[in-house]
């Protein structure tokens, strides 16, 4: 497939078209797309991709990202402004799957100028990284093995119905792989250029490549390599860097896990001696602490970086360092 920019001219045209109609095509920042015409507009549909194309693109692309800083990229729904956006972008990133609203919009709207960066680096399993949870033939005194073992056929049926983990970005090194892919793309939308994103994306690559020295290194020797999270959003992570995610909820953080699947977690985080049960930024901590309070634990933020906080503060980088040292105390590595 050959991959060409948006004509200039059908982007100045779709922009007229829509402040004909009333509607405005202004991003999170009030910055409109097509704004600069010595810059690339590249729209990104979450924080990762947007940390990307700004490191890779520097002084020659204008990013937007889509989802605001704060909110769950999952539950994102897109205002007539930003399906604009997405019409005029020189270049969309986004990953299939994760953002069904930006999907829809890609497909309709993006065309050739979309990127899915899930395309690069083949996605997990949604089971990867994780733990088993079944106890077959233990009896809990209480007669609750028929639930609990209906509870885990229920997770193992989701697990196998294809779901992939789209948290891609939480292995440095595919990220980096994405970054080399987003530079040739960018040089494809922009020739003049191409060399200064190939220069950017292998010196981002550096910087990832020391990032992931350091996960190995500080996770090396650690005490436990077990982790309760609030939902499964860890199995890049885990599987690096041979750990093992046992998560409240799934790959959904808003889904409400049952009774059952309570008393399950709390019965593994017992059987590991966990000290400590993760929760994320932008998803409630109550499931976490509840956790906490049956198996004498403290609770803690791991980040899986869908989003900045609405505080801001940090970047990428920053934010998996913060959370290297996290999972140093939780783990008790020396």
């Amino acid at each position: 497939m050959t991959f060409r920019p948006a004509p200039r001219a059908l982007a100045t045209a779709t922009a007229a078209l829509l402040a004909l109609t009333g509607v405005t095509a202004c991003s999170n920042n009030d910055s409109p797309a097509g704004a600069d015409p010595q810059r690339v507009d590249v729209v990104a549909g979450f924080y990762p991709l947007q940390f990307l194309a700004e490191r890779i693109g520097g002084d020659a692309v204008a990013v937007t990202n889509l989802a605001r800083p704060g909110a769950e990229p999952h539950d994102l729904e897109l205002n007539p402004g930003q399906v604009g956006q997405i019409s005029e972008a020189e270049l969309v990133l986004f990953l299939h799957g994760f953002q069904p609203a930006v999907d829809e919009a890609v497909e309709q709207q993006a065309g050739d100028r979309a990127f899915d960066v899930a395309t690069v680096e083949p996605l997990l399993d949604a089971t990867a990284g994780g733990h088993d949870h079944g106890h077959e033939g233990e009896e809990d005194g209480h007669g609750h093995e028929d639930e609990e073992h209906a509870e885990e056929e229920k997770h193992a049926e989701e697990a196998s119905d294809g779901a992939k983990d789209p948290h891609v970005w939480l292995d440095p090194t595919r990220l980096a792989t994405i970054g080399d892919k987003l530079a040739e793309r960018l040089g494809a939308v922009d020739p003049d250029r191409a060399g200064e994103y190939t220069q950017r994306a292998a010196a981002l690559r550096t910087e990832l490549e020391q990032l992931d020295t350091e996960f190995a290194e500080g996770l090396k020797t650690c005490q436990r390599r077990e982790i309760v999270v609030s939902h499964t959003a860890f199995g890049y992570l885990t599987q690096k860097y041979q750990l093992e995610q046992i998560g409240i909820s799934g790959l959904t953080p808003e889904d409400e896990p049952s009774p059952q699947r309570l008393a399950a977690v709390a019965e593994e985080a017992r059987e590991h001696q966990a000290t400590t049960i993760f929760f994320e930024t932008l998803v409630s901590p109550k499931v976490a602490e509840t956790i906490a309070r049956e198996v004498g634990a403290q609770t803690a933020v791991l980040d899986p970086i869908e989003g900045l906080s609405a505080e801001g503060g940090g970047d990428y980088l920053s934010v998996m360092r913060t959370n290297l040292q996290t999972l140093r105390t939780a783990l008790s590595c020396s």
